[in-house]
């Protein structure tokens, strides 16, 4: 499944928040980064199972789309600790 969200932070933040968010806060499924560039990241969970993060910085600020077929309730929740764009709450 594929997830998307707009946020006001830079790439490398988001980028950041994730590694940290898939390292703790998803004890039982962990994932850590396997491969990474300035704007993606590839992080590798229980059973080879794949994360892929793709950040692109426009006028509205930084979409984030993240991929997966294992991890998507935890991608829904690390994409909800993201502010969204815009301020709204």
């Amino acid at each position: 499944m594929t997830h998307e969200t707009t946020t006001p932070l830079a790439p490398a933040e988001v980028l950041s928040r994730a590694k940290r968010f898939f390292q703790d806060r998803v004890p039982h499924n962990a994932a850590f980064p396997e491969k990474e560039g300035p704007n993606w990241l590839v992080l590798r969970g229980q059973g080879g199972e794949e994360i892929a993060l793709a950040t692109i910085t426009g006028p509205a600020g930084t979409k984030v789309r993240g991929s997966t077929l294992f991890f998507d309730q935890a991608v829904a929740r690390f994409f909800s600790t993201l502010p969204p764009a815009g301020g709204a709450a």
